[in-house]
Order: C-alpha cells, then sequence, then structure tokens
C-alpha cells in the first residue's frame, strides 16, 4: 500500500497516494470536495460549529465517506473470507473486535458479495468482477455529492 499518512509537526499531516491507489478517483473527490476534511472534524469534534447549512455539509460528508468505507469493509471481509479462508470468528475477532459476533460479519460478507454483482455457488458473476487469480474485482459506487 502506498497511501501513506505522515506526520509532519504537531497537529499537522501529510497525505500522499499514487494513481494506482486510487483508480476511481475517491480519494482525489474526498480531498478535494472538503469531505475528508469535514470527516476529520465530525471525527474531533461532536459538537459542529457554524451554520446549519455548514453543519449540513459536513454531516452529509461524514456520512458520504461512512458509507463509502462500510462498503469497502464489507468487500474485505468478502476478500478474507473468499481469497484467505479466514474463519468467521477470526474475521470478527479482528472487526468487531467481538468473535462471538459471527452472524454480523456474515451480514458484512453477503452486503460485499451484493455489491459485487450477482453471485451464485459462491463464485462471483459477471465481466471483470469477482475473485479472479487471487485479486477481489468489485466495484464500489460513491455517491456524487453537490460540493
Amino acid at each position: 500500500m502506498s497511501v501513506t499518512v505522515t506526520k509532519t509537526s504537531g497537529r499537522t499531516a501529510q497525505i500522499t497516494w499514487t494513481a494506482d491507489d486510487d483508480l476511481q478517483g475517491y480519494l482525489d473527490r474526498a480531498v478535494e470536495s472538503d469531505q475528508l476534511a469535514d470527516a476529520l472534524q465530525s471525527l474531533g469534534q461532536p459538537v459542529l460549529h457554524g451554520t446549519p447549512d455548514q453543519i449540513l455539509t459536513q454531516a452529509q460528508h461524514t456520512a458520504t465517506l461512512a458509507r463509502l468505507l462500510e462498503r469497502r469493509a464489507a468487500s474485505q471481509v468478502v476478500q478474507l473470507r473468499d481469497i484467505h479462508g479466514l474463519s468467521w470468528r477470526k474475521i470478527a475477532a479482528a472487526i468487531l473486535d467481538a468473535p462471538e459476533k459471527q452472524s454480523s460479519v456474515r451480514r458484512m460478507y453477503e452486503s460485499g458479495r451484493r455489491q459485487s454483482g450477482s453471485i451464485t455457488g459462491g463464485t462471483y458473476g459477471g465481466e471483470n468482477r469477482g475473485i479472479e487469480g487471487g485479486t477481489f474485482h468489485g466495484d464500489v459506487h460513491m455517491p456524487a455529492t453537490d460540493q
């Protein structure tokens, strides 16, 4: 992974990535549209300040990134199970910090499979989708925003 976050000093950081790290432009869009900044501000400040429209935009940006990250997490659960053969218990322990929550991880898995297209018989269907040669090929669509 060549995405790096480097703390440069105090409360300053630099984020770098390559074009190969962001094939669908999600990182570029998150930075350029202030989605990332708004989500990080929301993370750091439980009570936001500003006009209702500013707070609404911050909430929209935070929710948009949260949905995208939830989809990515579901995709990763599919990869952990189907490619690497990890047990539900081990995945639940890592993802949810609760090995007994295997049914929650299974729901994430099913969500990840649905995102990748029509699935039957434990394999992915469709062109340029699914698991081929140990690589996961799936799309996660990030909705466009007004910003």
